[in-house]
């Protein structure tokens, strides 16, 4: 958030990914874009430029490699716009793993 004579600015929370990963963050205020794809991505992107509004964006790992122009220019410039990954949720898989016998 900013202050600027006087007012105060928000700064949009928003988190874009597979459902289950952003519902915590609708638990805590964020503005959620569940299942996104890289063109909604893209879009919303276009629009807090256009708008100049701030914003901490939280992208899914595949959103953060969609390689969108938009994304692109944002990681670029820097500013108002701050973008951070968080990874998928995936089961995790003991198959691989040899335990030891107990005798």
């Amino acid at each position: 958030m900013q202050q600027a004579s006087g007012e105060l600015h928000k700064a949009r929370l928003i988190a874009m990914g597979d459902e289950a990963l952003v519902q915590g963050f609708a638990l805590i205020g964020f503005e959620t874009w569940p299942d996104a794809d890289a063109g909604e991505l893209d879009e919303l992107l276009g629009e807090l430029l256009e708008t100049r509004q701030q914003a901490l964006v939280l992208l899914q790992s595949s959103l953060m490699r969609s390689g969108m122009p938009n994304l692109q220019r944002v990681l670029n410039e820097g500013g108002r716009i701050l973008i951070a990954e968080i990874p998928s949720l995936e089961p995790v898989s003991y198959t691989h793993l040899t335990l030891p016998t107990m005798q």
